[in-house]
C-alpha cells in the first residue's frame, strides 16, 4: 500500500532520525537519492548542462548537495540563487568545492535555455499560497524549455498537506520525494504537477496510520470477495438496486450492470425500468412492489437516475442494512436520515454534486478535495467516495483517506457513475466495509476505464464489460 504522511508528521520523524545520524547525514541521504535520479533522468551526466534553481530552506541544499554529486561526474551545473544571503551555506560550499557556478536570477533564462536538466529546489515542503512573483518566472522558463525539470520533494508552490494550488506552481516531469509521499503528490490538482514521481527511502520511522493511503493490486487482491466450496447465492449476498425512472431507464441498466460484476451472489431492482432491466440482465430478480417488499437484501443502492422519486429514497434509508447513495439520491435524501442510520451509508457524489450539499462552489471543491471529502463525511455521518480526477474515499471516523490511483479521463462519460454504485453496492452486499466497497470499486471501476478505452473512447457499458478482466489482472498479480 502506497501511504502519504503531513508535514507535521514527516518533520517530526526527521528530528528524531537527524538526532541519531551525524550533522548533515539525512540531508546528504537525500541529495543521494535526488542525484541518482536526476542520473537516470539524464542518461548521460558527463557534459550534461544542469541548473539548479535553489530557494533559502532545505530543498535548496538537497539541490546543491545533488549538483555537487553531479558536477564530480562530469557535469556543468550552476545554481542559480533566488536569496543569496539564505542559501544553505553547507551545500553551496560543495558544490563550488565540486567545480559547480553560481548565477543570479537575471542569467537564469539563459543557462535554462541551454539546460538538459533543471532542478526545482525553490520552496520546501511548508510553502504556501503559491510561487512568489520572483520565482514564478523561472519555473515558467524552465517548463517552456527543453529541459527534463525535476522537483525536490515537492513542485514548488502546491501545498503538501492538502493537494491545493493557490497560485503559480512548479509544473515538474519527476519529483523526487524523501521518506514517504506528501498528500499533495496523490491528490489532484496538486498531482497533476508532479508529474512521475519516485520515492526515496531516507530511514524515516513513521506512525502506523498515515494521513492518505492508495491500494495496489496486492491490497485490493487481499479485499476481493471469493466463494467458498459452500457458498450460494445468499450467502455470497444479495444486493438491490432501487435506480431508474421513466425517463432514465439506463441508469437502472448501468448500474445492475455494475452490481452483476461485483460479487455478491444475486442482484434484485426495484423501479419502473424493469423491463428494460431484465431484457438486458434475465438474471436479475425483478420487483415492483417497492424496496420494503422486493426481499432479502444484504445492500442497498439507491439514487441512479430516480428523478424525483424521494419516497423511494427514504424507503431505503430506512432499511437496516448497508446503503449506496448516488446521483439523484444525493439530492433527494434527509440530511437527519443519514446521519440517523445505525448501518453503514457510502455516498457517491462528484464534485458538482459534493459542492450543492456543502453549498460551495464547485470550483472550491475541486480545489480542496481533501478538505471536501473530510467535510462532507463528517456532516453526513457516512463514507463518502468523492469522484473526480483523483477519486478519495473518507469515513467520518476519521482515519486514513483512501485516494484511488487507476482512473482514467475516458471515465468522464454518461453512466460511468452508474456503473461504480453497483459495483460498490455489489461489495457492499458480499461483506465488505463501506470504505473497502468503495476503495475497491473505484480501484477496479478505473482499472476497467482503463481495459476498456486503451486510448479510445467508451460509453459506460464497455466499461462494465471489462470490469471481469480487471478482477482478473488483480487477482492474477497474486499467482
Amino acid at each position: 500500500m502506497r501511504t502519504a504522511y503531513s508535514v507535521e508528521t514527516v518533520r517530526t520523524a526527521e528530528r528524531e532520525l537527524m538526532a541519531r545520524l551525524p550533522d548533515g547525514a539525512l540531508m546528504q541521504r537525500a541529495a543521494a537519492g535526488l542525484a541518482a535520479a536526476c542520473a537516470d533522468l539524464l542518461g548521460r551526466v558527463y557534459g550534461s548542462r544542469v541548473v539548479l534553481l535553489v530557494g533559502s530552506g532545505d530543498n535548496g541544499g538537497d539541490a546543491l548537495y545533488a549538483g555537487a554529486r553531479l558536477a564530480r561526474r562530469g557535469a556543468g551545473v550552476t545554481a542559480v540563487l533566488l536569496v543569496p544571503g539564505r542559501t544553505h551555506a553547507g551545500g553551496l560550499a560543495a558544490l563550488r568545492r565540486a567545480g559547480g557556478g553560481v548565477a543570479g536570477p537575471g542569467a537564469a533564462e539563459e543557462l535554462i535555455g541551454r539546460a538538459h536538466l533543471v532542478v526545482d529546489g525553490i520552496v520546501g515542503i511548508g510553502g504556501k499560497g503559491g510561487l512568489r512573483a520572483d520565482a514564478a518566472p523561472l519555473a515558467a522558463l524552465a517548463e517552456a524549455s527543453r529541459a527534463a525539470f525535476v522537483a525536490v520533494d515537492l513542485p514548488s508552490g502546491v501545498e503538501a498537506d492538502t493537494g491545493e494550488v493557490r497560485g503559480a506552481a512548479v509544473r515538474a516531469d519527476l519529483t523526487v520525494t524523501f521518506g514517504t509521499h506528501k498528500p499533495g503528490l496523490l491528490i489532484d490538482p496538486a498531482r497533476a504537477y508532479a508529474g512521475a514521481v519516485r520515492l526515496v527511502d531516507i530511514g524515516l520511522e513513521l506512525p502506523d496510520e498515515p494521513e492518505l493511503e492508495a491500494l495496489q493490486h496486492a491490497d485490493v487482491a487481499e479485499l476481493l470477495p471469493v466463494p467458498g466450496a459452500e457458498s450460494d447465492k445468499y450467502r455470497r449476498g444479495v444486493v438491490g438496486i432501487a435506480a431508474g425512472s421513466a425517463r432514465y431507464p439506463g441508469a437502472a441498466v448501468l448500474a445492475v450492470a455494475g452490481a452483476l460484476r461485483g460479487g455478491a451472489g444475486a442482484v434484485r431492482y426495484v423501479g419502473p425500468a424493469g423491463d428494460a432491466v431484465i431484457s438486458r440482465f434475465p438474471e436479475t430478480l425483478v420487483s415492483d412492489k417497492g424496496p420494503e417488499q422486493a426481499g432479502r437484501v444484504q445492500a442497498w443502492v439507491v439514487g441512479p437516475g430516480a428523478g424525483d422519486d424521494a419516497a423511494t429514497v427514504a424507503e431505503v434509508l430506512g432499511a437496516d442494512v448497508p446503503v449506496l447513495v448516488d446521483a439523484d439520491g444525493l439530492r433527494l435524501a434527509d440530511m437527519g436520515a443519514v446521519r440517523a442510520r445505525t448501518a453503514p451509508t457510502l455516498m457517491t457524489p462528484h464534485a458538482g454534486e459534493a459542492a450543492a450539499l456543502l453549498g460551495v462552489p464547485r470550483e472550491e471543491v475541486e480545489g480542496a478535495r481533501l478538505a471536501a471529502v473530510r467535510e462532507l463525511a463528517g456532516r453526513y455521518r457516512a463514507t463518502v467516495l468523492l469522484k473526480g480526477s483523483t477519486t478519495l474515499v473518507g469515513d467520518s471516523g476519521g482515519g486514513a483517506v483512501r485516494v484511488n490511483p487507476t482512473g482514467t479521463a475516458w471515465l468522464a462519460t454518461a453512466g460511468s457513475g452508474d456503473v461504480l454504485s453497483g459495483l460498490a453496492g455489489s461489495l457492499l452486499a458480499a461483506g465488505l466495509s463501506a470504505v473497502d466497497a468503495g476503495s475497491v470499486a473505484a480501484y477496479l471501476h478505473g482499472l476497467a476505464g482503463r481495459f476498456a478505452a486503451d486510448g479510445a473512447p467508451v460509453g459506460a457499458h464497455d466499461v462494465a464489460d471489462a470490469v471481469p478482466g480487471a478482477w482478473r489482472d488483480v487477482r492474477d498479480a497474486m499467482s
